[in-house]
């Protein structure tokens, strides 16, 4: 990936001006998409559970800055909005995509500990309602985009060995289309994006086990993993004022993963 210093240097500012705050910004897709948003023009919060990865990845950026954010805890949601506003800041944009995969502990139903599954939805889907909330109580005097990240398992059988996960995945499909249809009024638009097999820290599990890995790639009409750097494309456009007609959908960018 280009770095924050490159990429503010040739994009093409279609950002410019906008306040956005990303959830799971340490790393992975989170950490990417944040860094376009800044080659973009965008004044970029990066945030996350871990303080310093969220410092860490804030620094490569110019004009961003970081904030401990544990989506999981209102508490921690309430204060880092609260935080954004005390700096003079109006939020335009929020990506909601911070999440967890248990990865051993997931499973098919039958096996599937209550633990873990409460473990999975209260970060997933819980936090993923609680960033919701609070971005639309900062956006409804002035609207903005709110960006959920999905996934094919909410969508098509591709979650069978994850309950929890693909539960908590269909519950933000679900979320974005109520949500959207409740703001629309007041100028908020709400999507999901759905990533395919995109290879992070997040399924080392996985892009670790040759026999695993050559199972998903097979699924994949283009032949090949996702990048967090293919994610960016489509945030950047949701998040812009091109995709201004644009809302309760999802947009899927899975290599035709969802297609099969």
């Amino acid at each position: 990936m280009e770095n924050a210093i490159d990429q503010a240097a040739t994009g093409t500012k279609r950002l410019a001006g906008k306040t956005i705050l990303v959830t799971g910004a340490a790393s992975g897709i989170g950490k990417s998409v944040a860094t376009r948003f800044a080659g973009e023009g965008a004044r970029v919060i990066f945030s996350d559970r871990d303080e310093v990865g969220a410092i860490s990845a804030a620094h490569e950026v110019p004009g961003a800055f970081a904030l401990t954010l544990d989506v999981s805890d209102e508490d921690s949601v309430r204060t880092a909005f609260a935080e954004i506003a005390d700096r003079g800041l109006s939020i335009d944009v929020v990506v909601a995509n911070a999440g967890v995969q248990l990865f051993g502990q997931d499973s098919k139903i039958a096996d599937l500990d209550l633990d873990t599954w409460e473990k999975t939805i209260r970060v997933n889907l819980t936090g993923t309602f609680l960033t919701v909330k609070h971005s639309v109580r900062a956006m409804l005097n002035h609207g903005g985009s709110i960006i959920l990240t999905g996934s094919p398992t909410g969508l098509n059988g591709e979650g069978a060995d994850f309950t929890a996960y693909s539960a908590s995945k269909a519950g933000i499909h679900g979320l974005t289309r109520t949500v959207a249809a409740a703001y629309a009024g007041q100028g908020i638009r709400v999507n999901t994006v759905v990533p395919g097999y995109t290879e992070t820290a997040l399924v080392s599990t996985i892009s670790e086990d040759a026999q695993m890995r050559a199972a998903i790639v097979s699924r994949i009409p283009l032949g090949r993993p996702g990048t967090p750097a293919d994610v960016e494309g489509i945030m950047v456009f949701l998040a812009s004022d091109e995709a201004a007609y644009a809302t309760g959908s999802l947009f899927r960018v899975d290599g035709g993963m969802t297609t099969l």
